[in-house]
């Protein structure tokens, strides 16, 4: 994600969603020019991150990376997750008339952002007026869509709107990992939050290190068991995580190391849980 950050950005993208492997989009051609490549998330350019050298690798097409980014942001809020709605189209960000937004959008464009749920819509500029285009298009998401550019759009019929109605929206949070189906809220089966869906973590290698790094998450004070074998009843869904191998430093339980999302050889008999301090 570090790299696949800096892509994003590179590209004036907005945020990374995902970073892929495998050739998910398909192999490439020619020469593959970097491999093992080590971005701090910082960087401004792809190239500015440490790599073995330009066409060092051991690989082949088959394992061309790639990535998504998001197609919306909000800026100008007291964090990533509030601000005015600014949607991508073509190579520039534009703004969102407040008539053509509801509370459907909303739900996408937290979910997009791992931003958890709206909390608030606001209009006329609460978020400062933007500059450049307003889009003149209604968005019309159903709600559980998992990203703004899979919803439809419409011409809108609030024309012409100025930036003086420019939308805002603040999100309940980047809430990326929850513990379910436990005594209280700091105990139960561990979830994590990609890619807009809830999956669970896999009970390989699962430890008190990894169970730590939960509970600081969370705020729920120190691990006092990690445990496995579906303790707290099957997940549902996706099983985003496996092998994960936690230092206990890790701010984000997304910041441990693991092969990589979705790989594991588990099935939710075998979901990690944890119970915390409290």
């Amino acid at each position: 994600m570090s790299g696949a950050v800096v892509v994003c950005r590179q590209l004036g993208c907005g945020d990374a969603v995902d970073a892929l492997g495998e050739g998910h989009f398909g192999p490439g051609s020619g020469r593959i020019w970097m491999g093992v490549a080590f971005c701090s998330g910082s960087e401004s350019s792809l190239k500015q991150c440490e790599s073995l050298g330009w066409g060092e690798h051991s690989c082949n097409h088959g394992e061309d990376a790639g990535v998504i980014c998001s197609e919306v942001r909000l800026v100008g809020g007291t964090d990533l997750c509030s601000g005015r709605v600014e949607v991508h189209h073509g190579s520039s960000w534009g703004t969102v008339c407040d008539a053509d937004f509801d509370q459907q959008d909303a739900e996408v464009v937290c979910r997009e952002l791992g931003c958890g749920a709206p909390k608030e819509l606001r209009g006329a500029a609460a978020f400062g007026q933007g500059e450049g285009q307003v889009w003149a298009e209604e968005i019309q998401c159903r709600g559980n869509e998992s990203q703004i550019n899979f919803c439809p759009t419409a011409p809108s019929q609030n024309q012409p709107c100025s930036h003086g109605n420019d939308v805002g929206l603040v999100c309940s949070g980047r809430e990326d990992v929850r513990l379910v189906n436990g005594s209280s809220p700091c105990a139960g089966r561990v979830e994590v939050y990609h890619r807009g869906e809830w999956g669970t973590v896999c009970d390989d290698r699962w430890d008190m290190s990894d169970a730590g790094v939960v509970c600081r998450q969370l705020g729920c004070g120190n691990a006092v068991d990690a445990l496995g074998e579906g303790h707290f009843g099957p997940g549902s869904g996706r099983i985003w995580m496996g092998a994960v191998s936690c230092s206990g430093s890790e701010s984000s339980l997304k910041q441990c190391g693991s092969p990589g999302w979705g790989k594991h050889s588990c099935n939710q008999s075998e979901d990690a849980g944890v119970i915390c301090s409290g």
